[in-house]
């Protein structure tokens, strides 16, 4: 199938990896000739419960049987939605009280740039250097990396930058910015966390100036930090709260939620202040809710923190300088980035599922899902380990 995959499928780089999949199951991908691969990322922390999860499987198949698409977002009352929101705004500080369910992490950023335009009566957006909010046009004009945007301009206007945990820069959120976007941790820029308080100092700036504080959540979201959201462990609470990737349980989803007051801004003046045929689908938000119960009510949050731990203490080489992040969401950063894509492409011929981060070529990606067993991480470690061994030996 590899022929066709090149000839008919668009692909994002010249040389994706390009692994035929034929099926997974919790923690493994499987290949077409039966070889299993220790998943290490999922799907770019989007498999919260690994691949193919019972109860998950299960909501799909139950929802397949009642129905699929019937309308478009918002009109009729589809229960696993409204139970979904429900679910959310129930585990959320009471200002998140009302979710606007999208498509995708993208889709869910652009709907949070235009509440917060549309609340405000502002223009400006401030966002971080080295952020990254997707890769549509509104997500990609709040990134800073001009080689990525060039070809694409013109681009949203009027969005300018600061630096994460750099205090002197909140100067530059004033009365004329509408929103100040960030990510919790920094993702692509390589699983930075915000230091000194640095995210409640943004929201008290942000309340000082009447400016609007969104987070994405799209990463760090849905227990992989050991709170239910990332933002939960550093006291600071959104204006709004954008999440993805881990919500859907392997589904496309996007979410973004705001105060009743807020969110009621986007139903009038104009009417379809945000619109999607799609978000909201009911076997998409059987498999979210599925999802979101399981983390509430296993303790795979308390695990994440544990099991980070555990790759701490398994991943100590003299080729990982250092281990950025917060629970199954780290970065293992090596000396250069020649090391690094040794390793992730010789940890997939051994077995192991990496990748990359955007920004910092440094990074081994580690966000595997949230139900991956202590043996499997440290079998995974292991793999890691022996193959810095041998980049290690033949650099001598």
């Amino acid at each position: 199938m590899q022929n066709e995959f090149f000839k008919y499928q668009a692909q994002t780089t010249p040389h994706p990896l390009a692994m035929e999949v034929s099926y997974a199951k919790g923690s493994y991908i499987y290949d077409n000739q039966n070889n299993k691969y220790l998943d290490f990322v999922a799907g770019v922390s989007a498999c919260t419960l690994g691949h193919s999860h019972p109860k998950v499987i299960s909501a799909i198949k139950q929802q397949l049987d009642r129905y699929l698409h019937v309308m478009v977002y918002g009109e009729y009352i589809q229960k696993p939605a409204v139970e979904l929101s429900k679910l959310l705004a129930k585990h959320l500080p009471e200002n998140l009280e009302k979710t606007y369910l999208v498509n995708s992490g993208t889709e869910a950023i652009e709907g949070a740039i235009k509440l917060a335009r549309r609340a405000t009566g502002r223009s400006q957006i401030i966002a971080a250097h080295n952020a990254y909010h997707g890769n549509t046009m509104g997500s990609l004009s709040l990134m800073d990396f001009e080689e990525r945007k060039a070809p694409f301009r013109p681009l949203l206007p009027e969005v300018s930058h600061i630096t994460f945990n750099h205090e002197p820069h909140l100067k530059h959120i004033t009365n004329k910015t509408a929103c100040v976007i960030l990510e919790t941790i920094q993702g692509g820029a390589g699983f930075i966390e915000p230091q000194n308080n640095y995210l409640q100092k943004v929201q008290k700036r942000c309340h000082d100036v009447g400016a609007l504080l969104i987070l994405d959540e799209i990463q760090p979201g849905v227990g992989r930090t050991g709170k239910l959201f990332g933002f939960q462990n550093y006291n600071c609470t959104p204006d709004i709260l954008v999440t993805g990737k881990g919500l859907g349980g392997g589904m496309p989803i996007g979410a973004f939620t705001a105060s009743s007051q807020l969110m009621d801004c986007l139903q009038d003046n104009p009417k379809l202040g945000h619109i999607t045929t799609f978000g909201g689908h009911p076997v998409i938000a059987a498999a979210a809710l599925a999802t979101l119960q399981e983390v509430i009510s296993s303790d795979l949050m308390s695990q994440a923190l544990e099991k980070e731990q555990l790759i701490r203490q398994h991943l100590k080489h003299d080729l990982i300088t250092k281990i950025r992040g917060k629970g199954l969401m780290l970065a293992a950063i090596t000396p250069s980035a020649e090391i690094t894509n040794q390793l992730i492409l010789k940890a997939q011929e051994a077995g192991l599922i990496s990748f990359w981060l955007l920004f910092e070529p440094k990074a081994i990606r580690i966000t595997p899902p949230l139900t991956i067993s202590n043996q499997e991480l440290i079998i995974g470690c292991g793999i890691i380990i022996e193959i810095l061994n041998i980049i290690q030996s033949e650099n001598k």
